[in-house]
């Protein structure tokens, strides 16, 4: 076997791994290959198999990347993907050195994520008026189902591959599926990390209102899912964004909603009204309690704007009068000149 379809077998291995062995998101794995088939053409292109890069010919390409107006983020999710399957070669035995050993993205901004203030939310998830009684069938199915995912992209702060990965009942497969009864949703986590999350009353009445209807769309091929698309397959994520933008400008929401503000929505008030960052942890299946700290800005944030706001020591002071304004401001007292106590 030649060195190129060599490295091309390796690359095949180790996506092979991560896809059964890590039960990474397809979209994940998707986004591994793309960049494990650029590393091939860079190391290729200079007469290198995988195994002969060096930590040099990586710093090269990563200053190539920058120059080409790659981010700092995305930079580092490039170097991610290689050092993981790096990782894995030099557990097969395939590198007698490491090349990613030492080798940093250059410095990104950490932005902090964004969340909706707690009025903002509550106006989302009301949401806009219910279809009127002459709408569609399809059309009053569809404000019950995006109001149920809403609902629990916000009340459970679920990923957006968590909430359409849901099943009625549990599966063979062990994805994700909800107990209504007991008011929790069991879902599988980046990892294929379980956990179970408690929906509020008004999730799991939302969800009811949706199931009610849900059997007259079961069409398709995966009649498990909880979510459903027009056609009766699971719902798709690009699908299930739009529905979520259409639901937050009917809303009047003045901000772009995406699914994942939900679910920062979802930590840093639960996180303001708790202060418990390991629960937060817990709830949001985080593998590393760093993951969590990010929302503890945001907790400081909102505690800098009440102190900002409510307390006198942090007032602006009010600029001073003008001679105009003082000489127009009548005196307080008894008329005799002598201010007022």
């Amino acid at each position: 076997m030649d060195a190129v379809a060599d490295d091309a077998a390796r690359v095949a291995a180790y996506l092979t791994h991560v896809r059964v062995e890590k039960r990474l998101a397809a979209r994940t794995v998707a986004l591994y290959e793309r960049h494990l088939q650029d590393l091939c053409h860079r190391a290729h292109a200079q007469g290198l198999t995988l195994g002969a890069v060096r930590a040099s010919h990586v710093r090269r390409w990563v200053a190539q990347l920058h120059a080409a107006g790659r981010a700092p983020r995305g930079i580092a999710l490039v170097l991610s993907s290689w050092r993981g399957f790096y990782d894995w070669l030099g557990r097969q035995g395939g590198i007698a050195q490491h090349p990613l050993q030492g080798v940093r993205a250059p410095k990104a901004p950490r932005p902090l994520p964004k969340a909706l203030p707690v009025e903002a939310a509550l106006q989302l998830v009301q949401g806009a008026p219910p279809p009127a009684p002459t709408a569609s069938p399809q059309a009053q199915a569809e404000a019950l189902r995006d109001h149920a995912m809403v609902e629990l992209l916000y009340g459970c702060g679920l990923r957006i591959g968590e909430l359409l990965g849901l099943d009625l009942q549990p599966g063979r497969d062990g994805g994700g599926w909800i107990d209504l009864a007991a008011g929790e949703v069991h879902v599988v986590g980046k990892g294929g990390k379980r956990r179970s999350v408690p929906m509020g009353p008004p999730a799991v009445a939302a969800l009811r209102e949706w199931l009610r209807v849900r059997p007259t769309w079961v069409r398709g091929t995966d009649p498990g899912a909880v979510f459903l698309g027009a056609r009766g397959e699971r719902l798709t994520p690009q699908v299930a964004r739009r529905r979520l933008t259409a639901w937050s400008a009917q809303a009047g929401v003045g901000m772009h909603v995406h699914p994942h503000v939900l679910r920062h929505s979802f930590a840093s008030h639960v996180l303001q009204s708790s202060g418990d960052l390991r629960g937060v942890q817990e709830l949001l299946g985080h593998a590393s309690i760093a993951s969590t700290q990010v929302y503890t800005r945001l907790d400081f944030q909102h505690l800098s704007r009440i102190y900002e706001s409510a307390h006198p020591r942090a007032r602006r002071m009010a600029p001073a009068p003008t001679e105009r304004g003082c000489a127009e401001t009548p005196a307080r007292g008894d008329g005799s000149g002598n201010p007022g106590v």
